[in-house]
């Protein structure tokens, strides 16, 4: 398994007239964690998008526990639990600055070629990079 924490800060612009986050900015939470992880292990969106591979989310999940609230430091804990083939799954945990967990989520997305937007299997650049993760569970 592969597990990283990355840290955001909430902004005023991702609050709602409440004073919390609005729901909607989980979704770029997750994929600020996501861009990061990737970043973190030497493999950025940039670079697969450069080679033509794109990661469109299929499918997102979301339970919201407790609000978070402007300026406040966040956590997200993020985890790809296995080694991906067609789908990559992510998930994640966020907890708030007195280590709260507040919301839990879950993002599939798939690789397709940017060119022909049809789907492939996990580029061998990623699996490279992945690997080293997942061969205690082999």
């Amino acid at each position: 398994m592969l597990e990283d924490n990355i840290n955001i800060r909430v902004r005023y612009a991702d609050t709602d007239q409440m004073g919390f986050v609005y729901y909607g900015n989980y979704a770029k939470y997750y994929e600020i964690a996501r861009v990061e992880l990737f970043r973190n292990i030497g493999l950025t969106y940039k670079s697969l998008e450069e080679m033509g591979i794109g990661m469109p989310v299929i499918e997102m999940k979301t339970n919201f526990i407790m609000p978070a609230k402007y300026d406040e430091k966040l956590v997200v804990n993020i985890k790809i639990p296995e080694l991906p083939k067609l789908k990559i799954i992510f998930f994640y945990e966020i907890f708030n600055e007195k280590n709260e967990l507040i919301n839990t989520g879950e993002t599939v997305l798939t690789f397709i070629n940017l060119l022909t937007r049809k789907p492939k299997r996990v580029p061998s650049i990623m699996k490279d990079k992945l690997s080293k993760y997942f061969e205690q569970n082999k």
